[in-house]
């Protein structure tokens, strides 16, 4: 593995610093800078942007982007032990990284950086759904950030990019295919990272679409899909009755056949479904 910059090799780093990845908090560390530099070149051209770093850690991912170029980074790390070591690479790259000590969860990115942001993160694997859900469906649409390249077990990055059909296809690969173009840009091994992970894992690019694909209320799509998906082996006029009222009705009125399951549907006739919905629903 060549450097990328003049600072110490990673492993050195977590040897100094004494930063084992602990289980609780989802730390899998990548290690090799090659690696890093390669995932910080997927979004692009960063040097006039800023960058939002999710769990940076001992800051693989962190000198990948500032090495590549990245205008202006801003880490969020939740562990207090890997902070010496990101202002090792704060002093580095004068006036480019700032780091912010807590919980992404409750952090709002922009009273720390201006839009368009470009999210860049190998997200801790508790949360990692979580923050995308929410990167997905924010108040107003297009988005305050510009892209997200996010790293994350293989089977979660699978069900992001999954079609009608797929065995992975559900919420996720609605809600996500729905407003944004997605793809897996990058796969990797367990061995990859330490410690490794008992799955391999993925980096999943999204671009934000300037308007949803198909018409739908963000609420109520979120909602009927949640709803269809959460009993999948089962014929939509069952899994549906939650909705209440006449699913099979409710169906028709979407050209959805009331035996199909909805691992089947496309993201186009769910959003037929909410409109059906929505409109039953004003209507009541």
């Amino acid at each position: 593995m060549s450097a990328i910059d003049g600072l110490p090799p990673l492993r050195e780093v977590i040897t100094t610093h004494g930063l084992a990845a602990k289980k609780s908090l989802g730390q899998n560390f990548l290690l090799d800078l090659n690696l890093t530099a390669r995932i910080a070149r997927i979004p692009g051209d960063l040097s006039q942007a800023s960058v939002l770093e999710v769990g940076p850690g001992p800051g693989g991912l962190t000198r990948g982007l500032l090495a590549e170029g990245a205008g202006h980074v801003l880490a969020i790390e939740k562990d207090s032990r890997c902070l010496p070591a990101l202002n090792e690479i704060s002093d580095a790259y004068p006036g480019r990284l700032e780091i912010l000590e807590g919980d992404a969860l409750e952090i709002d990115p922009l009273a720390h950086l201006q839009a368009p942001i470009h999210v860049v993160a190998n997200l801790p694997y508790n949360v990692g759904t979580e923050l995308l859900i929410r990167w997905l469906t924010p108040d107003s649409w297009p988005p305050y950030w510009a892209s997200l390249t996010l790293m994350f077990q293989q089977e979660v990055a699978e069900r992001i990019v999954a079609q009608p059909g797929d065995k992975a296809y559900g919420r996720l690969a609605v809600l996500a295919q729905w407003r944004c173009e997605t793809r897996i840009a990058l796969r990797l091994p367990p061995e990859a990272f330490t410690p490794p992970p008992k799955v391999h894992s993925a980096v999943v690019h999204l671009r934000p679409r300037p308007a949803p694909l198909f018409d739908a209320d963000p609420e109520i799509l979120s909602h009927v899909v949640a709803v269809a998906f959460n009993q999948r082996r089962k014929m939509l006029r069952s899994a549906l009755k939650g909705l209440g009222g006449d699913v099979e009705a409710l169906l028709s009125e979407a050209s959805i056949v009331p035996t199909e399951r909805a691992e089947r549907v496309s993201i186009e006739r769910f959003a037929a479904l909410a409109r059906a919905f929505a409109a039953r629903q004003a209507a009541s």
